[in-house]
């Protein structure tokens, strides 16, 4: 008796979208003021605006129905809402979020203004209008129609939005070293992911770990005449070409001594269970890419998915203004990361890189490094109860089976807020990676915006239905 009542109180399917309609103006309002706050985290300049996006979340987050309160950090403030009025008997699930975004450089890429939101062919097009504040929005608005239309709810609600993810989270990280016993859960959403595509739901099982480190290349106390040196003094930008080109052998593999040593191979259980397709046709058309360097032995998805990878992500030096100055540069630098796989250790990775460029540097050439930001590898359970759960309401929303991918990006507050609840995790969401994130034209479809509600709907319904 007690279970079928529960079951009517659960929003159905038809319910949602009933109310989603209903609501629909009111929603994407809303979801455009969230998108036009420029929630920047890694330029100090926007910390004002950062902070005035987490008091408008606790104002929209009370007036939906949780406790806010908004837990200062050494950066950017979290917000943190609860709904705990089932009782301490009842399971808690959390949801994460973060409220900041990227850059927007170059601008003169966008065709709108991206913290002016325009819809063009049924798509958002703004920063943040899918990584996060999209993904975020759908989310609270399935809390606000779940909690309209359960009346109660039969479990306890915590829902984590941050504003340094996007920055490295040092802030973040600190203040979950204080509030593990405010985040203990037994399930956690972090809705942050992709799909394979538009129609196809998908629960990301892991994700690759990262680190990234600035060098530094000098040779002299001041940037040289090249006629005068040129032949005498070695160019630090030559120098430094020349070693980053090394750490790779001819088949692509990383050349740096013990970077492997750690890596583990997935378990041909997990690997049946996991969607290694992978479309190059449509990928070269969606990005216009051309040349591919998959590690020797693997897949493409292998290789960006199972296999760690290290990349250079910027270089510098000398004069690189307009017209021409013929000079040898003092110093050249480089911006390199490396995503990482499980039992990789971000920091024992950089020491082996610092001292494969000292040892293998020219003689008086001077090599400094510096750890930027570091982040572990996660990987959940396949067979979880919360994993279970998503894909019974992706397949319920969607209307297809729910498949298993990895991820090789890095969400790295994923490791820590899973050790600070002590919660099975379930990696979701509803975008796109031709969504463009972290690129000029960001964009989210308003069908997948709506496919997201109704899914974490369900979510919540069948949690209160147990």
């Amino acid at each position: 008796m007690e279970a079928t009542l529960r079951k009517k109180t659960t929003p159905s399917v038809e319910q949602l979208k009933a109310w989603f309609k209903d609501h629909y103006n009111e929603t994407l309002n809303d979801f455009f003021t969230f998108l036009s706050f420029p929630s920047i985290s890694t330029d100090p300049t926007y910390e004002q605006h950062s902070r005035r996006t987490a008091h408008w979340l606790c104002d929209f987050m009370n007036q939906i129905g949780l406790e806010v309160t908004l837990w200062e950090t050494p950066g950017l403030p979290v917000v943190f809402g609860t709904h705990q009025k089932a009782g301490k008997d009842r399971p808690t699930l959390l949801i994460y979020h973060h409220y900041d975004v990227q850059p927007v450089d170059p601008l003169d890429l966008w065709k709108s203004d991206p913290f002016k939101p325009v819809v063009k062919e049924n798509r958002v097009f703004a920063r943040g209008a899918a990584d996060n504040k999209g993904q975020c929005f759908y989310s609270l608005t399935a809390l606000k129609a779940f909690l309209e239309l359960a009346k109660e709810a039969n479990f306890n609600i915590k829902v984590f939005i941050e504003g340094e993810e996007e920055s490295g989270g040092r802030g973040t990280s600190a203040i979950l070293q204080q509030k593990e016993a405010e985040l203990k859960a037994d399930y956690l959403l972090v809705i942050d992911f992709d799909m394979p595509n538009a129609t196809t739901p998908a629960i990301t099982l892991g994700m690759r770990g990262l680190v990234g480190l600035n060098i530094e290349c000098k040779n002299s106390s001041t940037d040289l005449h090249s006629g005068a040196h040129g032949g005498i003094a070695l160019n630090p930008n030559r120098a430094l070409a020349s070693l980053l080109a090394r750490m790779w052998d001819e088949k692509g593999k990383v050349r740096i001594p013990h970077f492997y040593d750690d890596v583990k191979l997935l378990s041909k259980e997990l690997l049946s269970r996991i969607d290694m397709s992978f479309d190059q046709e449509q990928y070269m058309k969606s990005f216009g890419v051309k040349a591919f360097c998959p590690e020797e032995g693997y897949s493409i998805k292998e290789s960006n998915w199972l296999r760690p990878i290290l990349e250079i992500n910027g270089m510098w030096g000398g004069y690189t203004g307009a017209g021409f100055k013929t000079v040898i540069p003092a110093k050249a630098y480089a911006k390199i990361s490396c995503r990482l796989v499980p039992d990789q250790d971000p920091e024992k990775i950089a020491k082996l890189i610092t001292q494969y460029l000292e040892t293998q540097a020219p003689p008086g050439i001077e090599i400094k490094t510096e750890l930027h930001h570091g982040a572990l590898s996660y990987r959940s359970a396949f067979d979880s109860f919360i994993v279970k759960t998503a894909a019974l309401a992706y397949e319920e929303v969607f209307g297809k089976p729910c498949k298993y991918l990895f991820c090789g990006a890095s969400v790295p507050i994923v490791v820590d807020l899973a050790r600070a609840s002590s919660a099975e995790v379930a990696m979701i969401g509803v975008g796109l990676a031709d969504d463009d994130i972290h690129a000029p034209n960001e964009h989210f479809g308003l069908d997948r915006f709506e496919l997201g509600y109704l899914t974490i709907g369900r979510i919540l319904s069948r949690l209160s239905a147990i």
